[in-house]
């Protein structure tokens, strides 16, 4: 390692820059992008009758953290192109190889600056950014209306059961402890048409199927409504049903995805698509450490040979061919083209090598 850094003095100086710029582009970029949704978002927000200032700076601490993850690895890669730039345009570039620097040696001190990004990038997109998506995306469901308490509870679930619909206004707990709040069953015929109404303050599990009461039924036909005490409904309904109808994986950290998606292999349900979303969580991250490889064109070759330029925009292609590649692969994976590992990972690994191949062929 001490080999790999000959100066000190020059790591820190090269790290100072490239963090100094990578943040300073992303302030620039967050700043104006920010600008810009609340532009289109904020119409919507004030259009909700009781909804002021307050509602339009709460939408502004929800999205923020959204905007900053996902640009990000672009501001890695601009601030190592402007970094890199400068340097070559000051001699620095030819005074270090002069002095018998590699081209890898000039760049570890970015990429161990830009692991450091990357492991700032995931525990704020775990602890942060997924709390905040969880937040705006049910915000947004009620059309920025008043903001419903989160308390780790299902809400407003549907479920088939036969010809019958089931839905429940509330789920509490998990398995055959799941307790069930505000159901109701529409009771439909074969054609589809609406026969009655079960409506019932609870329910929870009864052998293959749900004891919801006190119940209430409401017949069409008729127009009479019964009190009928306690009945079973929904019989092969499983809990799974209810507790994992469905799965954002924005919206939860490494370890709850990592949970959901046991609980769903376990009923049986398909999780390709949220395998290669977990395993998108780490590799999304690490393309910070790519940044710097991929825009080290840009360091080398004469500054006055008018090259230089030709250079940044060559860094700046790779760099955004890699986001290109990547969200493909993500895409790809969710349709189940890719397996979960390969979309997660291949686009990383391929402009890897990448990189390493326009390094080693152009100064090494």
């Amino acid at each position: 390692m001490k080999g790999f850094f000959p100066s000190r003095t020059v790591a820190l100086y090269m790290a100072r820059l490239f963090l100094t710029r990578t943040f300073g582009i992303l302030a620039g970029l967050v700043l104006v992008l920010q600008a810009l949704d609340l532009l289109s978002e904020s119409g919507k927000i004030l259009a909700v009758t009781g909804n002021g200032d307050t509602e339009v700076w709460r939408y502004v601490g929800l999205r923020l953290p959204q905007i900053v993850s996902t640009f990000l690895p672009f501001s890695v890669l601009l601030g190592t192109i402007l970094t890199l730039i400068t340097m070559n345009a000051n001699s620095e570039v030819v005074a270090l190889k002069a002095a018998g620097l590699s081209a890898h040696q000039l760049l570890a001190p970015l990429i161990l600056a830009s692991l450091g990004v990357a492991a700032l990038t995931f525990v704020f997109t775990d602890r942060v950014v997924s709390r905040s998506t969880a937040t705006l995306t049910q915000w947004q469901r009620v059309n920025y209306g008043p903001l419903p308490i989160d308390h780790g509870e299902r809400s407003n679930v549907w479920v088939l059961s036969g010809e019958d619909l089931i839905q429940v206004d509330q789920i509490k707990g998990r398995g055959d402890q799941a307790q069930l709040g505000g159901v109701t069953v529409y009771l439909r015929s074969a054609s589809g048409g609406l026969r009655g109404l079960l409506t019932a303050p609870h329910g929870r599990r009864s052998g293959d199927g749900w004891l919801i009461g006190p119940t209430k039924r409401f017949d069409v036909a008729s127009g009479r409504v019964q009190m009928l005490g306690e009945r079973i409904v929904g019989r092969g309904v499983r809990t799974d049903q209810f507790t994992l109808a469905s799965v954002d994986a924005d919206s939860l950290s490494f370890g709850a995805l990592r949970g959901a998606i046991s609980d769903l292999e376990e009923a049986g349900r398909p999780v390709k698509a949220l395998e290669g979303s977990l395993w998108h969580k780490l590799s999304a991250p690490l393309s910070s450490v790519l940044m710097p490889l991929l825009g080290a064109v840009a360091a080398f070759g004469i500054a006055r040979s008018g090259q230089l330029f030709v250079r940044a925009v060559i860094g700046m292609a790779l760099g955004f061919a890699y986001f290109v590649a990547d969200n493909f692969a993500l895409a790809m994976g969710n349709l189940g083209a890719y397996p979960p590992f390969l979309a997660a990972w291949a686009p990383f690994l391929l402009f890897l090598l990448i990189g390493e191949a326009v390094l080693l062929r152009t100064e090494e």
